[in-house]
């Protein structure tokens, strides 16, 4: 057993079985949607030098479902695949470098998939996902102890392009919402400092937990505005993503604004990314804090993300599109800066951009960068 490893490649998307120089087998496979990274949370792909830890499932028939590392039911296949469950069987990892020290922890699984369909792409939330079959086949294999090599991709992949939220997918700034529930003299407040901050003249750091402390949100609030993102979304947004997509672009929400709030629209737009505050509330609806640490709430916190991406999926273009001084800010980052000026025109934004829209119907008339 001692001479069997295996190795992940992140470029071919398949799992090989090595004895020794020679190659056993060779399985499809999908890692990361979100490509590769270390970051507890990330939803990202490990690489580097790992070992295996333990085995789980051994006996239990194919499409067992498991959580928490339990069997708890039987997938058939044909139901439904929207969820990424872990089915069949799981191989655990542990890192044996510094960056992937983590690992273990992050519940980073060799298992078994009910998007079959998918394998051969990147597609997981960071687990190496294979077919049921092979997963059985892989797991009678394998011992604790084998090693296993995740080699980074060194091939650029893919077109990302990011859009800001407030004022350029929905006509609301979701901040000054929040403001205004909390009656008109709050709004106002809200309103100033959201300003302020988008117009480059206060640091968005400095106001950005003075605002929460105004506001203090709780979860019934924060769903109505929920429901306002999606009743205020920017005419035409829904045909540029389903354009962009069809041409092979992955599109990312890059906010500001509390991620709960927007992921709704993110689903009705058929965006799979959304990098924005998190927003926490108490069992009984309460408010009980935000992401303080998020990049997004500060300056520089844009395009330290994009940069992430960048790092995590090698993409061969980069795009950004907002209405906002934080938005300009990526403008190093991405290889076309959009300013859009459909909701608020802000002039230094217009000035900075390199190219300038203020209606989404025209956003087929910009030349996007091109693919080699």
């Amino acid at each position: 057993m001692n001479d069997l490893r295996l190795e992940v490649s992140i470029d071919d998307q398949r799992l090989r079985l090595y004895r020794g120089a020679e190659l056993e087998r060779e399985y499809p496979v999908s890692t990361a949607a979100k490509g590769v990274g270390f970051t507890e949370g990330s939803y990202r792909t490990p690489t580097g030098r790992f070992v295996i830890t333990q085995k789980i499932g051994d006996g239990e028939p194919s499409g067992t479902i498991f959580k928490s590392r339990k069997p708890i039911g039987l997938w058939q296949p044909g139901e439904a695949a929207d969820k990424d469950l872990v089915l069949t069987r799981i191989i655990r990892i542990s890192g044996l470098q510094p960056e992937s020290a983590n690992t273990f922890d992050r519940f980073i699984y060799f298992h078994g998939t009910n998007q079959e369909e998918k394998l051969g792409t990147p597609a997981s939330c960071g687990c190496i996902r294979l077919s049921n079959a092979d997963m059985i086949d892989l797991h009678d294999r394998i011992e604790p102890g084998m090693l296993v090599e995740i080699l980074p991709p060194v091939r650029k992949r893919g077109k990302l392009i990011f859009f800001d939220c407030d004022s350029t997918l929905s006509t609301i700034e979701g901040i000054d919402e929040l403001g205004r529930a909390r009656g008109p003299e709050t709004f106002r407040m809200v309103e100033h400092l959201t300003n302020q901050a988008m117009n480059g003249e206060v640091p968005i750091g400095e106001i950005f937990g003075r605002r929460m402390e105004i506001i203090q949100p709780d979860k019934d609030t924060a769903e109505v505005v929920a429901q306002l993102y999606l009743d205020t979304m920017v005419p035409g947004i829904a045909g540029v993503i389903a354009t962009l997509k069809a041409d092979g672009w992955t599109p990312v929400i890059l906010s500001g604004g509390f991620a709960p709030l927007i992921r709704p629209l993110a689903e009705a737009l058929g965006i799979a990314h959304v990098e924005a505050v998190p927003l926490h509330f108490h069992e009984d609806g309460s408010y009980a804090g935000y992401g303080e640490g998020y990049p997004t709430t500060r300056n520089g916190g844009k395009p330290e993300v994009i940069r992430e991406w960048k790092d995590a999926m090698l993409p061969e273009v980069t795009v950004m599109v907002g209405d906002g001084i934080s938005d300009l800010e990526s403008k190093p980052e991405v290889d076309l800066f959009i300013g859009f000026g459909g909701v608020i025109a802000r002039k230094a934004v217009e000035e900075g951009a390199d190219a300038w829209l203020t209606n989404m119907s025209d956003f087929g008339s910009i030349k996007l960068p091109k693919t080699s």
